[in-house]
């Protein structure tokens, strides 16, 4: 199992150049790119260039740019915003060999509709998972849709995105199996059939103090094998699946924001590996 690091982690302390200089100290195989706000500091200053070389001379790659925010049940003149704006992240993937843009699911507030039956969350999910597909194949990137495990999400449990992205069927539309999404509104291990070992393109590894379903935040995330979640349980279940590409850990706790970015992202490295070390070595 390789190492990855999700900028989410040090958002407010750390610039991308530092998570990169810092995850390649500490030995990290992988980052994630947040396009929405790090990227875009970066490149006030760099250029997507810069980028690549350091990716072509440096043991650590890009894992995934993240994340394209709220795709589905949009406004005509929204979705296509969303659209053009995928296609700014296929030129930066293609630049820079990342292989994987996560996508996230819209939250009710900015459907078209607000309050949205499932059964149209869905169809709107599968329509516009399908477009992005064929914009994304010519290029080899894979999409990854991330459920988000909150009441306010139209897309929150890993059965309903395992579903869209079964419907969809395509080789490039695959899932974020994210362990506190999945904690988040109480996705369920038997719903992670023998079917879905293809389909889960990026594992996010995490943790959350112990608050009841429907009312986790990012905020609680905390170190693995620091919160309530059954880590071991999942790891059992992916190296049942016989994944064995990536765990990325992403954490969005304020109190590690005021952390020196270089110990949080040692100490996510030491956590996450002794979390790890029973299922992957």
């Amino acid at each position: 199992m390789k190492l990855s690091f999700n900028e989410g982690t040090t958002w407010e302390s750390a610039s991308l150049q530092q998570n990169l200089d810092l995850c390649e100290k500490y030995g990290y195989d992988y980052i994630e790119i947040r396009k929405i706000d790090q990227l875009i500091d970066y490149l006030k200053e760099n250029t997507l260039d810069d980028l690549k070389e350091y990716f072509d001379t440096h043991h650590i790659k890009p894992l995934s740019l993240n994340a394209l925010c709220f795709f589905n049940n949009r406004t005509k003149e929204d979705e296509e915003k969303v659209i053009e704006e995928f296609k700014e992240y296929l030129e930066i993937c293609k630049k820079i060999n990342c292989e994987y843009i996560c996508v996230v699911p819209s939250n009710i507030d900015v459907t078209e509709k607000g309050k949205t039956l499932t059964e149209e969350v869905n169809a709107s999910c599968v329509q516009v998972l399908t477009q992005l597909s064929d914009l994304a194949e010519p290029y080899g990137v894979k999409i990854a849709i991330e459920f988000i495990g909150i009441p306010q999400n139209t897309v929150n449990t890993f059965a309903q995105a395992f579903d869209i992205v079964k419907q969809v069927n395509r080789d490039n539309v695959g899932l974020v199996y994210d362990t506190f999404q999945f904690t988040g509104m109480g996705s369920r291990f038997e719903d992670v059939t023998d079917d879905a070992a293809e389909k889960i393109f990026i594992f996010h590894i995490n943790d959350v103090d112990g608050y009841p379903v429907g009312q986790m935040h990012d905020t609680n995330r905390v170190w693995p094998g620091h919160g309530v979640i059954d880590l071991e349980a999942h790891l059992k279940r992916l190296k049942e699946l016989n994944y064995d590409f990536a765990a990325s850990v992403e954490l969005f706790r304020p109190e590690y924001y005021q952390m020196d970015p270089e110990e949080v992202i040692k100490k996510a490295k030491e956590t996450t590996l002794e979390v790890l070390e029973k299922y992957y070595k």
